[in-house]
């Protein structure tokens, strides 16, 4: 095994911080270097400790932040002073306008996840490691809401179910081998699937991780 991810970990929640602490350090791959309770402590962790990874609540009442996107407002500043640390939020927010204010600057090294994803070690371990490559993850929850909507609204181009399917995994960050194990299909069927996503949706193909979810975040966006 190489070496672990160092990682802090900031919620105002002293239980939750803990837990999250102890499930990320038993898991053998991440080493979490610290555990802060609020966005100044958090800012003043990363600047001490030098971390690869930090886990963040999205709300974390106190100080002089904006009330509600402490968590996103303190990502921000951390990517700007030290871009080539990741950052994964953790939101009990399904609302994706939560998550288009976390990815409005650019997707890379973003992962936005819903707080039950805290009891989903591999679905935790996969955004860390995601976004400590500088790649990024959108939680599928809120990528099927945003779908579910403009399914509503109705679409002039509608994408097969199939290809919803790729859809949501490519959200979730997955390479095309991934998306094929998790969906049972070969890779050229994949290949195919999302050539058939990029050309209905207008978009140019890539095969960059944080591209490919900044294409999803493009099409789902409250503009469209």
């Amino acid at each position: 095994m190489g070496e672990r991810i160092r990682t802090v970990v900031a919620d105002d929640h002293y239980l939750v911080r803990e837990g999250t602490r102890q499930l990320l350090d038993m898991s053998g791959e991440i080493a979490v270097v610290g555990a802060v309770g609020n966005a100044d402590e958090l800012l003043d962790a990363v600047r001490r400790l030098g971390p690869d990874v930090v886990v963040t609540d999205i709300r974390m009442p106190g100080g002089d932040w904006r009330p509600g996107f402490e968590g996103i407002d303190a990502a921000h500043r951390i990517r700007t002073a030290h871009p080539g640390v990741g950052v994964v939020v953790l939101s009990q927010f399904s609302d994706a306008l939560f998550a288009f204010e976390l990815f409005k600057h650019g997707t890379e090294g973003y992962a936005y996840l819903l707080k039950d994803r805290v009891g989903d070690l591999d679905e935790l371990l996969g955004a860390i490691r995601a976004v400590a490559g500088g790649g990024s993850v959108i939680d599928p929850k809120v990528v099927e809401g945003l779908l579910a909507r403009r399914d509503v609204r109705g679409q002039q181009e509608a994408l097969t179910g199939r290809e919803r399917d790729v859809l949501r995994e490519m959200a979730h960050g997955r390479s095309n081998s991934a998306i094929a194990r998790a969906l049972h299909l070969s890779i050229s069927s994949v290949e195919k699937n999302v050539n058939a996503i990029f050309t209905k949706l207008g978009l140019e193909n890539s095969g960059d991780v944080h591209r490919r979810v900044a294409a999803v975040l493009a099409y789902l966006g409250p503009d469209r």
